[in-house]
């Protein structure tokens, strides 16, 4: 019996208790919230636990095994110093939204049950949406509604397939799906949520125009909610294998065409995510704990990477490669933990990228043809092209005229305790071994041949981009993905119901309006039917027709209704008998 609160309603409850402070009080009580999170999280011990009966099926809030602890801790350890990194931000309104943002994935992580799973869901969408909205910029609020509807989109398969799940199986619980309709639809909701390609638009087009803190909460919760909930229910899948080496190639080729500093790392969420997916999809013990790895450390080191990209914004106003440079002396902390992240994120040998991405590959090669590993290996060379790309342009690049200085303290403290995070697994991995899913798993990660191999890789990197340098450099070009054909096709849409579609619309709509107004006139006295039809045929337009009026540039009759007006009782009479003559056949039967 677990005793534990689920964390998740410490976070939903506490973020209401927010407006109540103000100033360093608040600061105290968010810092606190999470460190109390943390100290429940130690409590949890596997098992079942708070099991609530509805209609019939248990709600469970509380499943706890390895799997759903080593995503729980890892989340609970970077919100904190997300929170830490963002105690600056005055908004209580966005504040409240990133409470109710990471409770709603621990419930997500904890849930037993796909009703409770679902409603943390929805939860985490719509909270989440407010971290870009309060940015209160036109091309934010677009990119939010763009962002909602799409997981509006994603939440309405998810709820489709678990209905269909509940009506074969008789069952809420989570568990491994097989392969049916209800898995499809399931499969739909968490992959967009995991950014599966091709339904990832969503991702590179809002995390660029969050706040600044809002875009570094938005890199943590929502892909690794859904690559959670595939190494959950999905292990093992053929499909989910191969598109996780899909995405790990496209992402990182769109990253290199990137000028935007966050777009560019944007695209990357979705590269190390197909690292991630690829891994469960393998389904071994040594390929999901590869991915659940590389999950832990990519929350590290791409948190990382939104905070130095959010301390340059937010100390320049500046996002674009090509208004940046020379400020690695003006911001050299963050210029120092932006170069850890870059080496951790390429998987660069005494980093925690390197150790993750050496499992991950090693499973692929345990079990899968070598058209997989061929994708991962020229994704890990797309990746440090885009960081040297990253590093360079924004630090090192000559540039006069830019000015800056270091980011407050609280922001350069979560960015320090991070990269030394990154730096201790990659230099003592068995700290990440630990808490994996599969604790029986042996795994070495400086083999010589791994890092030989890792060695090559980067050699050949870099005389890439010494050679093509000009290639690479950033420029102002408008990249197109694959949103713009479905926006295309949504305008097209859009101009049909509005233009032809409308038109033959209020056509049938006036017809059928002139028709129930008649038979609402002639209903007012059945027996003068035939009396009435014959003045519908001479009808007088100066005694019977009050007014007119103009619908769609047509002219319409209105009835004087005055006219013939008789007593309601006989239509009364003639419904009681029908009603009588209706009840007596239906007793006779």
């Amino acid at each position: 019996m677990i005793r534990s609160i689920p964390p998740a309603f410490i976070f939903i409850l506490g973020a209401f208790f927010i407006p109540l402070f103000r100033g360093r009080a608040k600061q105290l009580y968010l810092l606190f919230v999470n460190a109390f999170v943390l100290i429940d999280l130690s409590l949890l011990e596997a098992g079942t636990g708070w099991v609530i009966q509805f209609l019939g099926y248990d709600l469970i809030f509380a499943e706890v095994d390895r799997l759903s602890l080593a995503i729980a801790y890892i989340f609970a350890v970077i919100g904190f110093l997300a929170i830490l990194y963002s105690l600056q931000n005055k908004q209580t309104g966005e504040q409240m939204a990133a409470f109710l943002y990471m409770g709603s994935s621990l419930g997500v992580v904890f849930s037993g049950d796909y009703l409770s799973l679902f409603i943390f869901w929805e939860i985490m969408a719509f909270a989440s949406v407010f971290l870009i909205w309060y940015r209160r910029e036109k091309a934010s609020l677009d990119a939010g509604f763009r962002y909602l509807f799409m997981h509006i989109f994603g939440g309405c398969c998810l709820l489709t397939g678990i209905l269909l799940h509940i009506t074969s199986t008789g069952s809420l619980k989570v568990e491994p799906l097989t392969n049916s309709w209800s898995s499809l639809f399931i499969l739909v909701g968490f992959g967009l949520n995991t950014a599966l390609i091709p339904l990832h638009t969503w991702l590179p087009d809002a995390y660029p125009l969050g706040t600044i803190t809002g875009s570094v909460f938005l890199s943590i919760f929502t892909t690794k909610t859904g690559v959670y909930t595939l190494a959950r229910c999905f292990s093992g899948n053929e499909f989910i294998a191969i598109m996780g080496g899909v995405m790990a190639v496209y992402g990182v080729v769109f990253a290199l065409l990137q000028n935007d500093i966050r777009k560019l790392i944007s695209y990357h969420i979705i590269s190390q995510v197909g690292y991630m997916i690829a891994g469960i999809g393998v389904g071994t013990e040594l390929g999901v704990n590869g991915g659940v790895a590389h999950l832990i450390n990519n929350l590290l080191y791409k948190t990382l990477l939104f905070m130095c990209t959010g301390s340059v914004i937010y100390m320049t106003g500046r996002s674009k490669l090509t208004e940046l440079g020379g400020l690695a002396k003006q911001m050299p902390v963050t210029c120092i933990t932006c170069l850890v992240a870059s080496f951790s994120i390429s998987g660069a040998p005494g980093f925690n990228g390197f150790v993750s991405k050496g499992m991950v590959l090693a499973s692929v090669l345990e079990v899968h043809p070598p058209f997989l590993e061929l994708l991962l290996r020229f994704a890990s060379v797309g990746t440090f092209l885009s960081f040297i790309k990253l590093s360079y342009f924004t630090f090192f690049e000559k540039n006069e005229k830019i000015r800056a200085k270091e980011v407050p303290w609280n922001m350069q403290v979560a960015m320090i305790v991070i990269a030394l995070l990154c730096i201790l697994i990659g230099m003592a991995p068995k700290v990440l071994f630990h808490i994996l899913p599969y604790a029986s798993v042996d795994y070495h990660a400086y083999t010589s041949s791994h890092f030989i191999g890792v060695l090559q890789l980067f050699s050949f990197a870099g005389l890439v981009f010494v050679f093509a340098k000009k290639t690479f450099s950033p420029h102002q070009w408008i990249i197109l993905d694959v949103d713009y054909f479905y926006r295309m096709t949504l305008r097209w849409v859009a101009w049909l119901c509005m233009g032809p579609l409308n038109d033959l619309r209020r056509r049938i709509q006036n017809s059928l309006s002139r028709s129930v107004r008649f038979l609402i006139y002639l209903s007012k006295d059945p027996l003068s039917l035939p009396e009435r039809s014959a003045e519908y045929r001479q009808w007088n337009r100066e005694d019977e027709v009050s007014a007119l009026e103009s619908i769609g540039g047509k002219k319409e009759r209105r009835y004087n209704e005055n006219i013939y007006r008789k007593p309601m009782g006989v239509g009364v009479l003639l419904a009681i008998l029908f009603l009588f003559f209706y009840g007596i056949i239906y007793f006779l039967k």
